[in-house]
């Protein structure tokens, strides 16, 4: 992690705050107000910013604001006063990470430091590639609900890595140290579903030469991903429901209740809500598994993520070569709208690879499955300007779910309050 930057205009307070974070072991960089914080910002490497709110002439939302147009991705925690519930819920919806109550424990500074300092090296240590403003911006929500305790519906299109994203949560929740099981509810055929999941004991069906635990057993402890649960059949949705609502399971074939401890996750490609209403899944099923939705936008919408995922597949598989890509070849991979996704991409290197004479891979060796030009976005002609990057990337969305929020913040991966002030900010700036 970079730098933490503290801005406090209380000067006391300010050396407090940076001589309890550099006893912590962590460097730190102090500003008195809000416009030398920007200059350090543009600097320095920051890697975290912690703000007082109540500051003059340039206060703490709005340095917030502003830090969040320049490095979206960038950490800011504010700090306010005791008991002001309505200033600590503006910062939230003004895109805070998090915020602190003054008077401050140095317990509860240091330990919110290190808990936003570890997320980068969770990404790494789950292998994730986040350059792309709105993937980098999914890891910070995914690791905010790994630390509760809520069920979460991972959902988007095949190949987009929803169970890399449900592996994130994983080892950002207090179960890192647990197992982390998955199952396909796809792969496996309807009759052994049940058993495989539940379990079952001996002489439950033929074949069952002895007991057997399921993937609700192996799980306790720690996390179960059910992959693709649109596919499991109604009948075994229902049992599934009650598991979940009793947290014990029974074996195929068994009487006594086992009870659980452990994490569920879901993710699925498919509308579960039409499903819903076309009677081929559980409303109440679907109300247990979406407690916090997480969508995974295809790769298409995050272009930024292209070219360094190519990159990262092609140091994994090239077997002791250092390969790497011509300029033309970046840009054909920019160029395609990737309809198989992260998947498709990985196969993509993998031919590459075998084509490629050298440790150059040109754009000849890049095979591309089928002619899906990426249509243009405004990284094609302004890659600097995230801000509005990610107001096209909000709008566009918008435009697709018809204008309905609910399914937008489903969609971007944020939340309502911060939909609605990001687009009281265009209403102002007269973009809408």
């Amino acid at each position: 992690m970079g730098t933490v930057l503290v801005v406090e205009d209380d000067r006391d307070l300010l050396e407090a705050v940076c001589t309890t974070l550099e006893l912590a072991g962590f460097s730190v960089l102090g500003a008195a107000d809000a416009g030398s914080a920007l200059e350090l910002l543009a600097a320095r490497d920051i890697g975290l910013v912690l703000s007082d709110v109540g500051m003059a002439p340039m206060d703490g939302l709005t340095l917030l604001g502003e830090i969040k147009r320049r490095a979206p991705e960038l950490p800011v925690v504010l700090m306010t006063a005791y008991g002001d519930v309505e200033q600590a819920v503006a910062a939230m919806r003004a895109g805070a990470a998090d915020d602190l109550t003054k008077p401050i424990e140095a317990e509860a500074l240091v330990a919110l430091v290190r808990r936003l300092s570890s997320e980068p090296e969770a990404a790494v240590a789950t292998g994730f590639v986040a350059e792309d403003p709105c993937t980098v911006e999914l890891l910070r929500l995914a690791a905010r609900v790994a630390r509760s305790q809520a069920t979460v519906l991972l959902t988007g299109e095949s190949g987009s890595g929803k169970e890399m994203f449900a592996r994130y949560v994983h080892v950002n929740s207090a179960r890192s140290a647990g197992p982390f099981v998955a199952i396909n509810c796809a792969a496996i055929p309807e009759n052994l579903l049940e058993a495989t999941l539940f379990g079952h004991e001996r002489g439950a069906f033929t074949g069952a030469a002895q007991s057997q635990p399921g993937k609700f057993e192996q799980s306790n402890g720690g996390t179960l991903l059910l992959d693709e649960i649109s596919e499991m059949p109604l009948a075994l949705q229902a049992k599934l429901l009650r598991v979940l609502q009793e947290r014990e399971v029974e074996r195929v074939g068994g009487r006594k209740p086992i009870a659980l401890d452990l994490r569920v996750l879901a993710t699925t490609n498919r509308d579960l809500r039409a499903m819903v209403a076309d009677g081929d899944f559980r409303e109440d099923l679907f109300y247990r598994l979406n407690v916090f939705p997480l969508h995974v936008p295809p790769l298409r919408e995050r272009p930024r993520d292209i070219v360094p995922l190519a990159r990262h597949f092609a140091a994994r598989i090239a077997e002791g070569r250092r390969a790497r890509f011509s300029a033309e070849a970046e840009a054909l991979l920019r160029s395609h709208a990737w309809p198989g996704n992260v998947r498709e991409l990985e196969n993509t290197i993998q031919r590459a690879l075998i084509l490629a004479s050298g440790d150059t891979i040109a754009a000849a060796d890049i095979v591309l499955s089928a002619a899906h030009p990426r249509a243009p976005t405004a990284i094609d002609s302004a890659p600097t300007d995230i801000r509005s990057l990610e107001r096209d990337h909000i709008l566009a969305t918008l435009r697709e779910v018809g204008g309905s929020r609910k399914l937008a913040v489903q969609r971007l991966g944020i939340s309502e309050r911060t939909l609605r002030y990001k687009l009281q900010q265009y209403r102002l700036e007269g973009i809408i």
